[in-house]
């Protein structure tokens, strides 16, 4: 599988993101600076790491979204390739209009730093093949802005289409309907607040994560 991992100042995770996707796939994703234009030809999988990009300035994810390459990363988007926003990269999803909704700051005010339960909603995704449906995990979250909030509408075209993804299984940070990360009309792009690739091996405690990322790999190959 050939990926990338999008870097923007003030991105943390994405050296987390790189080594989850080599130890998984065995191949090791292009870095790509958020002033690059262009994309690598043939990816599979571009992912948009957790950070605090920019600072936060304005809004959590503002400012990325308007770096030169989120806009070769929606054009890859809409051609089918599957697009991963974790953290700060749902952030940044969302503000680029990839995703529907909007991140705000957590319902206590509060930075949220912990395993946290999830519900696997929908398994027929390519993110999501690899666990069952309704299905218990333990992913972490670290994040200031993951309440998660859309308009009446939206929230309920989201569970019509079934494109909750997951749900924090109890209480987080505030997000509507306890939506821990949805996926687009088209189901390439997923954007999720808690971490996965903080999951993938027996040293990080539990491997929860690591079948996200398995699961991508046998849809592309």
């Amino acid at each position: 599988m050939k990926s990338a991992v999008i870097v923007f100042p003030g991105s943390n995770c994405d050296r987390d993101m790189a080594v989850a996707l080599e130890q998984v796939t065995g191949e090791r994703p292009a870095m790509v600076w958020h002033r690059e234009t262009g994309l690598p030809e043939g990816l599979d999988l571009i992912a948009v790491p957790g950070g605090f990009s920019y600072g936060d300035y304005l809004r959590s994810g503002a400012m990325a979204a308007r770096s030169p390459v989120m806009r070769a990363v929606a054009e890859s988007a809409g051609r089918g390739v599957a697009i991963l926003g974790v953290c700060n990269g749902f952030q940044i999803l969302t503000e680029a209009g990839l995703l529907p909704g909007v991140l705000m700051r957590n319902a206590n005010l509060h930075f949220v730093c912990r395993d946290v339960p999830l519900k696997v909603e929908n398994s027929q995704t390519a993110f999501t093949s690899r666990y069952e449906a309704g299905e218990d995990i333990i992913i972490p979250v670290g994040h200031h802005d993951g309440n998660y909030q859309a308009d009446p509408e939206t929230l309920d075209r989201l569970e019509g289409e079934g494109r909750v993804a997951f749900r924090y299984a109890g209480e987080c940070n505030g997000s509507a309907r306890d939506i821990a990360g949805i996926v687009s009309e088209a189901g390439n792009v997923l954007g999720m607040m808690p971490h996965p690739e903080r999951m993938v091996e027996p040293a990080h405690g539990r491997t929860d994560g690591r079948r996200l990322f398995e699961g991508l790999l046998e849809a592309v190959g």
